[in-house]
């Protein structure tokens, strides 16, 4: 479907309006609590307050739309439209004023997701895709965004967030993968997704993501000319076993890594 630009320009502020609540509480270093159990789980108030502020928006502005989120209760849609959030991608990054995290929106039809949103802050550096197009918008500027041409194994830049969240074996296979590539760079949360985009990382593969995590992930990575989806070649996002590349060739290559696994 057709993604209006008044859903983009919407999309933006959004952005905007996340950011007021995440840049002075980062700068300040704000107090994290552990909503985790066994698990180190952190979540500041730069999370609740930064959903709070874009869920009071999409109510004010699209109350048909229904809103998912990491921090607060679903809210039901009444119609076709849902956005999935995620304020604060990255909170360990965020705790430790690294500035690498994010702030995910995606914008769902009918459960598809059609809109993708990643800000960087700290960056000033706002990813937005659907459809075939993908943008790299700093300030004024407005730049198309497309994934590397890279193919083979042996040339690609690897990310995922942490070499740890792979378990039954699939550590294995990320191991074996990871002395294949030509480089590898960890904890990067969903701004590896948009440095794939960008062109300047080729591959992310990611295990026990959730819906917040990667709605909004799915249309940049697509609307930049890359692949996204799941670690048996398909499209069920659901388990949370994600493989982004570049090029085809490239996810396929990784498919063939992880299928056993998917």
């Amino acid at each position: 479907m057709d993604v209006t630009p008044d859903l983009i320009a919407f999309a933006e502020e959004l952005a905007a309006v996340a950011r007021v609540e995440t840049l002075e509480r980062w700068a300040s270093s704000v107090a994290a609590d552990d909503k985790g159990k066994g698990l180190y789980d952190p979540v500041t108030d730069a999370d609740r307050e930064a959903e709070r502020a874009m869920r009071d928006l999409i109510t004010s502005r699209y109350p048909d739309h229904g809103i998912t989120g990491e921090e607060w209760p679903d809210q039901a849609a009444s119609g076709p439209y849902s956005w999935s959030l995620d304020p604060v991608d990255g909170t360990r990054s965020f705790i430790c004023q690294l500035p690498n995290w994010v702030t995910l929106a995606g914008l769902l039809h009918s459960e598809q997701a059609v809109l993708g949103l990643i800000d960087a802050p700290c960056l000033n550096e706002l990813y937005i895709g659907h459809g075939s197009e993908a943008w790299l918008i700093t300030g004024r500027s407005r730049t198309r965004v497309r994934t590397s041409d890279c193919t083979d194994i042996a040339d690609a830049r690897l990310s995922t967030t942490d070499p740890f969240l792979f378990n039954d074996g699939s550590e294995e296979a990320f191991e074996a993968l990871r002395r294949s590539v030509r480089v590898t760079r960890y904890g990067h949360d969903g701004y590896a997704y948009a440095r794939l985009a960008a062109g300047s990382l080729d591959l992310v593969i990611e295990a026990g993501l959730k819906p917040h995590d990667y709605n909004a992930l799915i249309p940049v990575i697509r609307g930049a000319g890359g692949v996204i989806g799941d670690w048996g070649g398909g499209e069920d996002f659901t388990g949370g076993k994600i493989i982004a590349a570049a090029t085809r060739e490239l996810y396929e290559e990784a498919v063939r890594a992880f299928e056993a696994f998917a």
